[in-house]
């Protein structure tokens, strides 16, 4: 029988020959590069545009044009890409994932595959985590790309739309994923084409890949609009009713999906507190939706972990990054709830006006590509959902770091106790030590703890990443010592000071797992980058998160078995880091179901915000006449009044009310009667209100001066008709997505039922839009002297 194992390892070693055997070709240009003049080098921007247009592939170019940038970054740069980076860059071409280690130049690794795509000039977007690094690696690597006759251009959150629209029409435009989101969504909201920042979207290379694709991808990105009209009361009372509840007895929290459900007796104590016969009696889901978002806030979600309280406001943190979010709330009346949890001042939730997730944003971009020091574990969802596959590119230089197995101890104080008498010992000797918490609170209590044993440390956390940068670059030198949530795991090198090799390079001390094997790889990957000499150790307790979460029972009864009823006992085995990783397995498992939930569901929006967006771009792009656009939706809508008046026999029709549309919807009121649609059949009736309809049409255009003003009118009726109408219908899948669940408890696809109901919302989304353009356009007064 074949081994499914060795297939793979043998197409990995199959695409690295193939990596290989191009990279050779790229060097193979060398010298014949290093002989040019500056001039002559930068001569070649315009041959290859020239080539491109004479009908030659970007594939075809490749090598040489991968040579000039390698020639022009030892110039500019006083960098020259290694055969590796050449083979990282070849993969980025074909739309895939490098998978490099930390230390091995993803920067200029990207130099290459960013010049040859943005030969075409249609655009190239480098997508990074922050706008730091947007900034740092825009105007570095923006010195190359410039020297060789490219634009590049910065957008970030700041910039006025002028600003905006220059950055994306260069050649090479650096932003982070979240603006580029909302970019995009706020393009199609613009009522004027001159409005619209970005072109379409042609080639994406995303910096930190999996932090963007996948940890980013759970949630959406929001615009609101104006507030929904709620109470904030209902916020507080369902907080003061969650609080006096007892776990075990009123409720179950479910540690694996961090999800709360009331028990039979927090039912009847809810019953109670807000007299109510019945909670789950209709009429009663506001109150019930926030006794759920105020359960999930209240024990689900934890302060200095999931969010910070910083100024009189609740701001959430990214708990794979570390990082505050700014400007980032939780929808659907979460934020709200943990407000009321932290008695600060309740914000109005506003309501969604636009909404996109990361997985559908990206996959609109023709092209696709991503670099990452960790993104082999994720290989399967980017295969399934992004269509990219996973490229591992070996180290420049072998790895020397030493990855000891982990220790594990009873209790956190035990595990605190032994980090901190492994930190005097390394610091005695002066080698430099990073250490990395889950949370803010863990950072700070490593600190007090370091306090007192006397140990000078720098502390990076979401409340003190604004020294970020400073204190990374002095991370790696004799003596130093700096705790660190997530954040240091990301775009940042720690670079070794003079001697530090010598005593075993950067110790990185891991005080707990993280949910994901990435990110612990991560954090292991700041020491021993480019054949540094490193050392990494991971420390447990059976207290901690994960292992409550997974797995922490099994290891209890191991430790009984063995006596280890200590409190300073540690169980220092492989077998413990196995555990571990396959409980981590779990957990990513879950989490990749929930992201695969959340984009199936959005799946069903996408389609339809394809065909609204479609139909609404179409509106705006129009220069000369939308009749062949409002003049169906009339023809449409008196189609579906006619049908819906004359149903049975001729004698049971409804004319009064046809009478009633006609004069509300399309006619001067005095225009038409009840005589006038008398005697005739279906088809008779629907041909008499079109033709007098058209009559309408025609005298609109009269009464204005030419047809674009014509132009203008219809535009701002239509418009302001979808957009509302638009927003009312995002509000109504959600509320539809919320409550569909239930279905699954009467053996319905909850999916299957969203499709369908959605698909029925959408239609009848249509027929209000064009119902409603219909009696907007048709009975508006145009009066010349109002612009």
């Amino acid at each position: 029988m074949a081994n499914p194992l060795k297939k793979v390892i043998e197409s990995d070693r199959g695409t690295l020959r193939r990596l290989e055997k191009t990279a050779k070709q790229v060097e193979s240009y060398a010298d014949e590069m290093a002989a040019l003049s500056d001039d002559e080098l930068k001569a070649k921007t315009p041959y290859f545009r020239e080539q491109l247009a004479a009908g030659k592939t970007l594939d075809d170019i490749l090598p040489e044009a991968f040579a000039v940038v390698r020639e022009a970054a030892r110039r500019v740069l006083g960098l020259y890409p290694f055969p590796v980076q050449i083979m990282g860059s070849e993969v980025l071409h074909g739309g895939n994932i490098a998978e490099m280690r930390t230390g091995e130049g993803k920067t200029l690794t990207a130099t290459m595959v960013v010049y040859l795509n943005a030969l075409p000039a249609k655009g190239v977007h480098v997508v990074t985590v922050n706008e730091y690094l947007s900034r740092r690696d825009g105007e570095e690597m923006g010195e190359l790309y410039k020297w060789l006759g490219l634009t590049v251009g910065i957008n970030t959150a700041d910039m006025t739309p002028e600003e905006k629209r220059a950055a994306y029409n260069a050649d090479i435009t650096y932003s982070t994923n979240s603006e580029i989101g909302f970019d995009y969504l706020r393009d199609n909201m613009v009522t004027r084409k001159e409005d619209r920042v970005q072109r379409p979207l042609n080639f994406a290379l995303v910096d930190e890949t999996d932090s963007i694709l996948i940890d980013e991808a759970r949630t959406p990105l929001i615009i609101s609009g104006a507030p929904a009209q709620e109470s904030t009361q209902l916020y507080m009372r369902a907080d003061r009713f969650v609080k006096t509840l007892t776990e075990g007895e009123d409720y179950k929290v479910d540690h694996e999906t961090k999800s709360v459900l009331l028990s039979a007796e927090g039912i009847r104590k809810a019953e109670k507190y807000f007299n109510l016969p019945n909670l789950y009696a209709e009429g009663n889901s506001a109150l019930t939706h926030h006794i759920d978002q105020s359960l999930r806030a209240n024990y689900t979600m934890f302060n200095n972990k999931d969010y910070v309280v910083r100024d009189g406001e609740v701001v959430l943190v990214d708990a794979f990054s570390g990082r505050i979010q700014e400007g980032r709330r939780f929808s659907d009346g979460l934020h709200q709830a943990l407000e009321a949890k932290e008695k600060v001042e309740i914000q109005e939730d506003n309501r969604a006006m636009a909404s996109i997730t990361y997985q559908n944003l990206f996959r609109q971009y023709s092209k696709l590509a991503g670099m990452t020091g960790t993104a082999k574990t994720e290989a399967e969802e980017f295969r399934e959902i992004y269509n990219m596959e996973v490229v591992t590119i070996p180290t420049n230089k072998p790895i020397k770091r030493v990855d000891e197995p982990d220790l594990l101890y009873p209790s956190l104080e035990a595990k605190f106790d032994a980090v901190i008498a492994l930190v005097k010992k390394l610091h005695a000797k002066q080698q430099p030590i990073l250490i990395g918490t889950v949370a803010v609170e863990t950072s700070e209590l490593i600190s007090r703890k370091l306090d007192e044993a006397g140990i000078p440390h720098n502390v990076l956390n979401a409340k003190n990443h604004a020294r970020e940068a400073e204190i990374i670059a002095n991370a790696g030198q004799k003596g130093a010592v700096t705790i660190a949530t997530n954040m240091a795991g990301r775009g940042t090198d720690i670079k070794l000071g003079p001697g530090v090799a010598d005593l075993g390079g950067l110790a990185v001390i891991g005080t707990e797992r993280h949910e994901s094997r990435r990110i612990d790889n991560q954090l292991r990957g700041r020491a021993g980058r480019q054949g540094d000499a490193g050392y990494s150790q991971f420390f447990l307790s059976l207290q901690d998160d994960l292992m409550i979460r997974f797995g922490g029972e099994r290891i209890k009864a191991l430790m009984d078995s063995m006596n280890l009823q200590d409190e300073d006992a540690v169980i220092r085995n492989r077998w413990i880091t196995h555990s571990v990783e396959s409980a981590q397995k779990r957990v990513e498992g879950n989490n990749y179901d929930s992201r695969k939930n959340v984009l199936q569901y959005d799946d069903v929006m996408s389609q339809q915000r394809a065909a609204f967006y479609g139909n609404r771009n179409q509106v705006i792009d129009e220069e000369e006449s939308l009749e062949n656009v409002i003049m169906p939706m009339v023809n449409r809508t008196i189609d579906r009044v006619v049908d819906f008046h004359t149903v049975g026999r001729e004698d049971e029709w409804d004319l009064n009310g046809l009478v009633d549309f006609a004069r509300s919807a399309l006619v001067p009121e005095d225009s038409i009667a009840v005589p006038d649609l008398r005697h005739k059949d279906r088809d008779a009736l629907k041909d008499y209100l079109k033709a007098r309809a058209r009559e309408m049409y025609q005298e609109k255009r009269s009464l204005l001066e030419n047809d674009q003003q014509l132009l203008q009118f219809t535009r701002v009726v239509i418009l302001r008709v979808v957009d509302s109408h638009w927003t009312d219908h995002m509000e109504n899948m959600n509320q539809l997505r919320d409550s569909i669940q239930l279905r699954g408890y009467g053996q319905l696809n909850p999916l299957i039922e969203y499709q369908n109901e959605g698909y029925r919302l959408f239609n009848d989304m249509i027929s209000e839009i064009e119902y409603d353009a219909t009696r907007l356009f048709m009975k508006s007064e145009i009066r010349q002297n109002l612009r």
